[in-house]
Order: C-alpha cells, then structure tokens, then sequence
C-alpha cells in the first residue's frame, strides 16, 4: 500500500469547496483512494461526506493512501490538491 502525508492547505480546511474538488479529484483516480488523520480511522476520499466528517483543519497532517496500479500517481494528483489553498 502507497501512502502520503500532506499538509492541508485551505483555510477552512477540508470542508464544503475543498471537500467537493477534492471528493471529484479522488473519485476519477483508476483506484481508491482513502483519507485519515493520525490516530484516526480512513474515510475514502471521493466521499464529500466522509471527507467533511474527518474534520481536518488549516495546517492538519492527514494520510492519503491506495492499493494497486496506478496508485502513486493516483496520490500524487490528490496529494497536490490537499496542499494547495483551494478557497
């Protein structure tokens, strides 16, 4: 399994338009593609709803992970947008 950690960039942290981006970024990746705090359980990233339930703030670590082929690439592409301020 592939992971990355990323720093979120958006001020208002992964919520309402950084979750939706994100949500359509993570969901046309050719794998799936999950999301979670340290210490927290995975949420899979092309959930709107399970992105806003993560409650990952400004400034927040969060690990993206995924499985299979095409996976690094598939995190590099949603690893970029979690750090760019997207508000």
């Amino acid at each position: 399994m592939s992971e990355r950690r990323v720093t979120v960039a958006s001020k208002v942290g992964i919520h309402a338009r950084p979750a939706a981006l994100l949500a359509k970024t993570a969901a046309a990746q050719p794998v799936e593609i999950t999301i979670r705090k340290e210490g927290d359980e995975p949420v899979e990233a092309g959930s709107i709803l399970g992105l806003m339930t993560l409650g990952a703030s400004h400034g927040d670590e969060v690990i993206l992970a995924a499985e299979g082929e095409g996976a690094e690439a598939a995190l590099d592409e949603v690893a970029k947008l979690v750090a760019t301020d997207m508000d």
